[in-house]
């Protein structure tokens, strides 16, 4: 916390770590405008990299922005900075959807600044996880990292763990038979190795792990029956640790918060040696969505699929260069 200017670099490493969050197809879609004068930081939505038939009323693009606000946060933490932050200030402007004043009077936040090692080793990891469960202190911790962003995470019983599982095949039966969807997935997954594309942006094809031998874990096959020559099969974790990420209400503003609460998980579950994925493809239909709530639990809405568990870190996906994200004004 300073009463001096912050230094422009500082703020330019502050945007380099909140891009490092995850995103549908990792499409990056936030651009960050610094107000020197007030230090005040905007995050909006780049709605040039929404997926308009993936994600139609934009609920995966807000959770990504989401991610990116919290580690914003972390990363502020860590430098010895207070961010105050205001979801959703302006209503007649739909693109912005947070302001941080980077200049709070309050102490950091310790809790976050001790998980902001975790933002450079956080990747998704589509390969298969050992069948090992996740230790019941793990498990606390995990939830009580989506508690303190305002969200909940359970933790379903084996025979709804496999009812998503057929929830996640029927999704997937239903995107392959939609060419909007499919032109999308393409558009953003690259089937050639990286060293032969460059691309700052999308999900390269070292990320999308082996086809599955039968289907036993919920993780998104990006190649959606394209060849992808040299790529091999594998057996998955017969039993997954299969967590639901929700909330009480279903709107922008619960999105962002939603986005807040899933990467501080995946950040507290990288710090505990856990390495995960995300699944959405049931979410992103309607009348699938509703089915895959836990019953038993008070979950009003799911907003996310996680698969957590021990097993290879997931290859590092690009980013987008500071530069083409951050606006000094």
């Amino acid at each position: 916390m300073t009463a001096q200017p912050l230094d422009v670099n500082v703020v330019s490493e502050l945007v380099a770590e909140a891009a490092a969050a995850p995103s549908l197809h990792n499409a990056q879609p936030w651009r960050f405008r610094f107000l020197r004068d007030s230090a005040v930081l905007r995050v909006y939505a780049d709605l040039e990299r929404a997926l308009p038939r993936t994600d139609p009323d934009r609920r995966g693009l807000h959770l990504g922005c989401g991610a990116a606000l919290l580690n914003l946060r972390v990363a502020g933490a860590a430098k010895g900075l207070a961010p105050v932050v205001r979801l959703l200030p302006a209503p007649d402007d739909a693109e912005l959807l947070a302001e941080v004043d980077l200049r709070g009077s309050a102490s950091p936040d310790e809790t976050l600044a001790r998980l902001y090692p975790a933002i450079s080793r956080r990747h998704s990891s589509r390969f298969p996880f050992r069948d090992e469960h996740i230790p019941a202190a793990v498990v606390e911790r995990l939830c009580d990292a989506a508690q303190a962003e305002g969200a909940q995470l359970a933790f379903p019983g084996d025979w709804h763990v496999r009812s998503i599982l057929e929830l996640v095949q029927d999704a997937e039966g239903r995107q392959a038979l939609d060419p909007g969807i499919r032109g999308e997935t393409a558009q953003w997954t690259r089937t050639e190795p990286s060293d032969t594309v460059e691309a700052p942006d999308g999900i390269p094809a070292e990320a999308f792990g082996p086809r599955q031998h039968g289907t036993t874990a919920p993780v998104r096959d990006f190649a959606v029956g394209r060849p992808m020559p040299g790529r091999g099969w594998a057996s998955f974790e017969k039993n997954p640790n299969i967590a639901l990420l929700g909330t009480a209400h279903d709107g922008p503003a619960d999105w962002l918060l939603a986005g807040q609460a899933l990467e501080r998980v995946l950040l507290q579950a990288t710090m505990e040696g856990l390495v995960g994925s995300m699944t959405s493809q049931p979410l992103e239909w309607p009348e699938l969505r509703w089915v895959v709530r836990d019953p038993i639990s008070a979950m009003a809405h799911v907003q996310m699929v996680l698969r957590l568990g021990y097993g290879p870190e997931g290859p590092a996906s690009p980013r987008r260069p500071v530069a083409d994200l951050l606006d000094i004004a």
